[in-house]
């Protein structure tokens, strides 16, 4: 295991801490009836942010979620993963910053919707909007090449 030696903060790692802290979550309903409502914990794990969620869907049945960014200097890339309490594929992610520093955007691959059992390319396009509040936007590559929205979910920072 190599040592980390101190180096001067990219502006990967400066976005990812902007993670940090208590959120309210705030997401539309799969099915289009209602909210879904939560929290989400994000803390400091060395150079690595853990995200740590629970939310109560429409239903009252109750889902938790782990996602875990760092920034890796050797590949100049952000990479994690992500993994929740209501499904079993672990997501890996790899992904950049903007131009403009105010959104990631982090590729995955995993299971089509469609329950053929193939593969689908995706993306987790996370957005700040000023420094309290955050969007993630979920999206699927369709076969035409173009990205289609699957869900919006809405992080208002508390305090």
């Amino acid at each position: 295991m190599e040592a980390q030696t101190e180096r001067e903060q990219s502006p990967e790692e400066g976005w990812l801490r902007r993670l940090v802290g208590e959120w309210n979550v705030e997401a539309p309903a799969p099915d289009g009836e209602g909210t879904i409502k939560g929290r989400e914990t994000a803390r400091l794990f060395g150079s690595w942010v853990l995200l740590e969620g629970s939310s109560q869907m429409p239903d009252g049945s109750v889902h938790a979620s782990l996602m875990t960014l760092g920034f890796d200097p050797a590949r100049g890339r952000v990479v994690g993963n992500w993994v929740g309490s209501m499904m079993s594929h672990l997501w890996v992610y790899e992904g950049g910053l903007d131009a403009a520093g105010t959104t990631l955007t982090l590729d995955t691959s995993g299971p089509a919707m469609d329950g053929s059992g193939a593969s689908a390319d995706y993306q987790d396009v996370i957005t700040f909007e000023g420094e309290d509040t955050r969007i993630l936007t979920s999206r699927q590559r369709q076969p035409d090449g173009a990205w289609r929205d699957l869900f919006c979910v809405r992080y208002s920072r508390e305090g």
